[in-house]
């Protein structure tokens, strides 16, 4: 099957979305849905419901990364109300879960961002608190196609190889972006190209949530301009560029861009 998207679904996916809508209507305080698999927001009736929250995710970022056994994740974006197509700023709350060697949740809800595993219970175990990205990291996470870059962007890859950085890029948003955070510091960025100029990655389930994370943590995330949690929010297929990590390496991919 295809999802709204045109991406081909594996049946993981599909799945993974029923598994994590059920949960939400569950908890009774969930009213709105979208998911990346979805083409509509779901709703959930609620009789003399008071307050609630809406949520988008992604239920399995990164599957096609599944058949040679990759680490995959899902993210989540959460809002107050009946509205899931926020600004990011509105969030309260953000998370997503690492499905590696290790099973992580990472999480943050306005005070820190702070690690949990599954342990052997089926419990999920604090692990680290108040996660922190330093100003300059020493990795650096390049998405897309070379050939597709424009000018500008192909300055900034060849700037981060001449000073030394590291590229780390496993073609999972939730393994790079986890790797940054825990590694302490560092710059994940999927650009505009020539053959995308709005990005790749979608703001609703991938990149609000992310960006929530990481500017909780100290470091940053922009579409090479703006904030990405300055962004509005207006359609699930929404898009936008991203250069997300330590606030250094994105004011410097800034420069290039401006």
């Amino acid at each position: 099957t295809s999802n709204l998207y045109g991406e081909d679904q594996l049946a993981l996916d599909v799945v993974a979305d029923e598994i994590i809508k059920d949960r939400l209507d569950h908890t009774g305080r969930v009213s709105r849905i979208i998911s990346e698999e979805q083409s509509e927001i779901i709703i959930f009736e609620r009789k003399n419901r008071k307050g609630g929250y809406s949520v988008c995710y992604d239920p399995l970022d990164g599957s096609s990364l599944v058949d040679v056994n990759l680490s995959v994740g899902t993210i989540v974006a959460i809002y107050a109300g009946d509205d899931p197509l926020q600004n990011g700023r509105r969030q309260v709350g953000a998370m997503y879960v690492l499905y590696g060697p290790r099973t992580t949740l990472v999480y943050g809800a306005g005070n820190g961002v702070h690690e949990f595993t599954l342990n052997n219970l089926g419990e999920y175990v604090l692990t680290r608190e108040y996660i922190q990205i330093r100003e300059q990291g020493k990795i650096f996470s390049p998405g897309g196609i070379r050939r597709d870059y424009l000018p500008e962007h192909e300055k900034i890859v060849t700037k981060f190889e001449e000073d030394g950085y590291k590229l780390r890029y496993s073609g999972g948003f939730v393994p790079d972006i986890n790797q940054i955070l825990l590694k302490g510091g560092g710059l994940f960025m999927y650009p505009a190209t020539t053959t995308a100029q709005q990005g790749k990655l979608r703001l609703p389930f991938e990149l609000n949530p992310m960006a929530y994370l990481v500017e909780l943590a100290g470091g940053a995330a922009t579409d090479g301009r703006r904030p990405i949690l300055d962004l509005d929010c207006n359609d699930l297929d929404q898009r936008s560029p991203v250069y997300i990590g330590s606030r250094k390496e994105v004011e410097l991919a800034a420069q290039f861009l401006n």
